[in-house]
């Protein structure tokens, strides 16, 4: 009896200090649950990293920006698995799915509206890169959906719609102050402009299969009620920094690494010969001549094989490299104001409206929002595009068809190392008129999409295998949906 009473005594003994060692183990300035203000920052951060760093390996290359003189088969179109964008997409929108829970139950309608533009954005890239994807069933393991199905991309891109459209309505209906923005600082307004810029994104990449008119009248005619960007502030920018670990992602590459990319030929000579402004911030002269009193700028092909490229032009040192503020420089004042991670800025809303307007989807002056397009593009490199206007290369005139090619090569231009936006909207109006890389091996075709990791065959096999046999064959020449004829 006295034995079972000590070990009884014992037991309580061993639990009352595991209470005192729970107290004791316990942070009380640690968070118990994964708030907005504290996952926010993340997600942007993290999906700012794999598209700056996508669009440098292979979509600065797509579309014939930068060239390689190394290690050249992605500019040859051998590629590996290129899982980066997949991979980032669906694992932070579980994050952006824990705001959603977070700030519906809150009523934080703010929150709300925010992690629907980012869950609208993180899906737009996944679809606009691979096709068909998980959507509706996308990140709800949690109510045992381990498998989820594929869905149309037509279906993908009208809940990307909705979700911007709700988003719209949100923002700035509940007054709770925004924390852990770093794109926008809280500023709920600038949120709502981003929400219906990005419509006007994403009708237009539609434009080809719907008629979109109507949608892109009613945003443009209601500016009170549906904002759209109005200038270089509101763009959607994350600005990176000084210090680690918030750097610029090529910054911190290897010197080696990042001078296997040069400037491609064809964009470099075209910049020299109309004295574009921007030049030095693409560009930089070559090597042999960098710091001389007669600075050259030469680019090379896409597509040389390794021996070739090497010894383009004479070689590595007579090779224009990429710009500095992309690089070394992107440290300095001078990079941190444009070497940045883009979402979207107004110089690409207002190419999108001269578009719009050109081809009478919307009222409006379509030369106006073009010459606005060119003059903000200048505007974020602290550029006057006035003397680039004067020397005539810029021009509006000619027929309809011309004048939309003019739009869509002055765009071209503009979307310089922002984001994969280049490569997704020359595959739409297939301006300009980009050759296929020199040596290519892609029987002289330029990709337009990525395939679905490997992964996905093992572990969804069948949801892959349903779109597949809807989409097309899983390469990277099968037209998604919105570019089908």
């Amino acid at each position: 009896m006295k034995n079972k009473i000590f070990t009884v005594s014992i037991l309580l003994l061993l639990i009352g200090c595991q209470d005192r060692l729970d107290e004791i183990n316990t942070n009380p300035n640690a968070p118990v649950e994964a708030t907005p203000e504290l996952l926010l920052p993340q997600i942007i951060r993290d999906a700012m990293q794999a598209l700056v760093l996508e669009t440098w390996n292979v979509g600065s290359l797509l579309v014939q920006h930068t060239a390689k003189s190394r290690n050249v088969d992605a500019d040859r179109y051998v590629w590996p698995e290129r899982n980066a964008i997949w991979d980032m997409v669906y694992g932070k929108l579980r994050d952006v799915q824990n705001i959603l829970v977070f700030s519906e139950l809150s009523g934080e309608n703010n929150y709300r509206g925010i992690a629907l533009v980012l869950r609208a954005w993180l899906f737009s890239l996944a679809t606009d890169c691979y096709g068909d994807v998980p959507y509706s069933e996308a990140v709800r393991a949690k109510e045992g959906i381990n498998y989820p199905k594929y869905d149309p991309q037509a279906e993908v891109y009208q809940g990307i719609l909705q979700d911007l459209a709700m988003a719209n309505a949100l923002l700035g209906s509940t007054n709770e102050i925004v924390s852990g923005d770093v794109l926008y600082n809280g500023d709920v307004q600038k949120w709502r402009k981003l929400a219906n810029s990005l419509r006007v994104r994403y009708l237009m990449r539609l434009s080809g299969k719907i008629d979109v008119s109507a949608d892109l009248q009613a945003i443009v005619s209601q500016p009170d009620s549906m904002p759209l960007f109005m200038d270089n502030t509101d763009n959607a920018v994350f600005t990176y920094q000084s210090t680690a670990p918030d750097q610029f992602p090529l910054h911190i590459l290897n010197p080696g690494v990042f001078n296997e990319f040069r400037a491609a030929k064809e964009l470099l000579e075209l910049m020299v010969e109309f004295e574009d402004d921007r030049l030095s911030f693409f560009y930089r002269p070559t090597p042999a001549t960098e710091n001389s009193s007669n600075p050259q700028y030469a680019g090379i092909p896409n597509g040389l094989p390794d021996d070739e490229a090497m010894s383009y032009n004479g070689g590595l040192e007579f090779q224009s490299r990429i710009g500095r503020p992309f690089y070394e420089d992107a440290i300095t004042p001078q990079g941190l104001a444009v070497a940045k991670g883009v979402m979207m800025t107004c110089s690409e809303l207002q190419f999108l409206l001269a578009e719009a307007a050109e081809r009478g989807l919307i009222a409006g002056n379509a030369e106006t929002f073009y010459r606005q397009a060119i003059s903000h593009s200048f505007a974020y490199y602290n550029r006057n595009a006035e003397t680039y206007f004067s020397r005539g290369f810029a021009n509006y005139s000619g027929p309809s068809e011309e004048k939309l090619k003019q739009i869509a090569f002055q765009k071209w231009i503009a979307l310089y190392m922002q984001g994969l936006e280049a490569w997704f909207d020359w595959r739409r109006t297939r301006q300009p008129n980009l050759l296929p890389a020199e040596g290519n091996q892609n029987d002289d075709r330029i990709p337009v999409r990525f395939p679905y990791p490997r992964i996905e065959q093992v572990l969804n096999g069948r949801s892959y295998q349903e779109a597949i046999a809807r989409q097309g064959a899983d390469d990277i020449n099968t037209l998604m949906w919105y570019l089908q004829p």
